[in-house]
This record gives C-alpha cells, structure tokens and sequence, in this order.
C-alpha cells in the first residue's frame, strides 16, 4: 500500500462512529475502566487539536488530545490512539502523533501527556514523569505516564491529581462567585436583594 494514497485530517463528528469502531477493535470494552478513560468523561476531548488518518474515505486511524489539569499545570492528554491492525507498522501512528503534537503547540499548549509504551513514544519526544509527580483517577503503570514539554518549566508545574480541565475551571468558579457575593456591598435600594453565594453541590 502506498503512504500517499492516505489522508490525514483534522476529526469532525461525521467521523465518530468509525473512531468507535477503531477504538474497540483495538481496545476492546475494557478500555472503559481505564484511567484516561476515565478522565475523558468528565468533558470531552478537542476536536480542534484531534485527527484522522483516512483511506478510500474510511477512516483507519484516530488520534484525540484532550484538556487536562493538574496542581499548578495545564496540558493536553494524547490518545487514545488506534491503528486498524492491517493498516499497523506503516508510521501512520507515529504521523497522527506528530501532527497533534504540532497542532497542541501552535494552539499555545504547555505539555502533553499520555499513558503508554515509552518505546514507542520515546522517539516521538515523549519522558516518563517523575515517579508519584501526577496521580491518575485510577491505577495505572508509573513507567507509562509520558510527558512531551512544550513550554519550559510546564511538565514541573504539572504536578498531583489529573482531572479533566473542565473540572478544574467549573472548581475555581464556584468559590470564586462565593467570594464574589461574599464581597458585594448591600444594595441602597431596600427593595433589592442579594442572593446568597453558590453552594457547590
């Protein structure tokens, strides 16, 4: 088979289906309790920096970043990525790789991070963490969590529990309408009210 009959191409949800297909076949229904996994739940990942490899209009690999926080840190978490096996050991992996990791830098990204063989990341630009820097939301090899950096000084600001950005952001915001509200100064309009601050639920 020839590399230049496949096209790579930025993911839009006309391809889901054939990137579930992918992922199970690759993955199986076991990959639901993992701990990436369980981290894309909670928001989603980013079409903007996630893409296909496409043949004949099928699609034959996917690659998904998706927004992720830690401590002090920001950064994109990879994968999963997924090959159809007969398409497998042509680089088409590793290119999808290359083209988020260059699509995460152009968008302003920190670092990303992944779980996966070191051997084959490793190449790609890929380090394992220090052991106990992150914690995932559930058990996971230490020799797999990866870092690619991107900005200096991002992968040491990554540091304690990953949870998905959205979390993060929805976790700032509630205590800082609180404050907010905790802070305003009584109306002089007698008739007027101020709410009480947001319990976070």
């Amino acid at each position: 088979m020839s590399l230049a009959d496949v096209k790579y191409l930025p993911e839009t949800p006309a391809h889901d289906a054939e990137i579930e297909a992918i992922n199970d076949e690759a993955f199986g229904p076991g990959r639901f309790v993992l701990a990436a996994y369980k981290i894309r739940e909670s928001g989603g990942h980013d079409r903007s920096m996630s893409f296909v490899a496409v043949k004949d209009d099928a699609v034959i690999a996917s690659v998904r970043m998706t927004r992720v926080a830690a401590g002090a840190g920001r950064a994109m978490m990879l994968g999963p990525l997924a090959v159809r096996p007969s398409f497998k050991n042509l680089g088409i992996g590793r290119k999808l790789v290359a083209i988020a990791l260059e699509a995460a830098r152009k968008a302003g990204a920190p670092a990303v991070i992944l779980v996966g063989d070191e051997p084959y990341y490793g190449p790609l630009g890929f380090k394992r963490f220090p052991r106990g820097q992150i914690t995932l939301p559930r058990p996971v090899d230490l020799d797999r969590l990866l870092h690619h950096e991107i900005k200096p000084g991002a992968v040491a600001r990554f540091a304690g529990d990953v949870c998905h950005a959205d979390t993060t952001r929805i976790a700032e915001f509630v205590p800082a309408l609180a404050r907010s509200a905790a802070n305003a100064q009584p109306s002089m309009d007698s008739g007027i009210a101020i709410a009480p601050p947001l319990q976070a639920s």
